[in-house]
């Protein structure tokens, strides 16, 4: 008999997650052919050069990342437009952190795969989460963020070739400083996002609701209990 299947993203959702993945990926393949310095990239002189020989030169690829970039923070803001309701209950899920559960769960589940529940002891339980566990919520934060960061700091490096002074380099440097730690933070959680939702055998109905829409009872129950409580009655809402 199959399970009882609760609906967990609407088609909007959905397009909006791989949207966000192919552009990162993107942005990440051309980003990285724009460093000048072969000493910080972490691919050497090799890729650049690769790069920019397949674009017709640096030029060319710079506007196809900055392209991108505009795609990607379009495609959001529109996403924003078109599903507000949608985007104000991700922003306030994610945000929206119990420490005393919350945290306890983060510091468990990252003892649990690392040393196992036999450092625990009896405290290997996690503390039940809402539709949105900790993991998710930390990587959340930081991609929203990071997110903010990436494509402020970028129109003012692309600002910096067009209209921007010499009393605007301080300005300047930050921005680059910055938009390279805030790509690195959040594909350092991209990592963890990818095998958790991904890779993990015991999160694949989460990970198969980002095609369907839906999760089986079970998993609602087990990985997402408070959530599950409110909608254990109505399996056609997410809220």
């Amino acid at each position: 008999m199959s399970q009882r299947q609760y609906k967990r993203h609407d088609r909007s959702d959905i397009f909006i997650h791989w949207f966000n993945a192919v552009c990162w990926f993107l942005l990440l393949v051309t980003g990285l052919g724009l460093f000048g310095n072969p000493e910080i990239d972490p691919l050497g002189s090799g890729y650049p050069a690769f790069m920019r020989s397949l674009v017709g030169g640096g030029g060319n690829l710079l506007i196809i990342h900055v392209t991108l970039g505009l795609i990607w923070a379009g495609g959001l803001l529109l996403y924003m437009l078109i599903n507000f309701k949608g985007a104000v209950f991700f922003l306030k899920e994610i945000f929206m952190v119990d420490p005393a559960r919350d945290i306890t769960w983060m510091i468990r589940k990252m003892i649990l795969m690392t040393a196992g529940p036999k450092l625990l002891g009896k405290n290997s339980e996690l503390p039940d989460q809402g539709y949105y566990n900790m993991g998710q919520k930390a990587f959340a934060q930081a991609s929203v963020v990071g997110g903010v960061v990436i494509v402020v700091t970028g129109i003012i490096m692309f600002l910096s070739d067009q209209t921007l002074g010499a009393e605007h380099m301080a300005l300047v440097s930050w921005s680059i400083t910055l938009h390279y730690l805030a790509v690195g933070l959040v594909f350092a959680g991209l990592l963890v996002h990818i095998y958790m939702a991904a890779i993990s055998p015991e999160e694949k109905p989460g990970f198969r609701s980002m095609f369907t829409g839906h999760v089986p009872e079970d998993y609602a129950k087990h990985h997402h209990k408070l959530w599950y409580e409110r909608v254990k009655d109505n399996p056609s809402s997410e809220v």
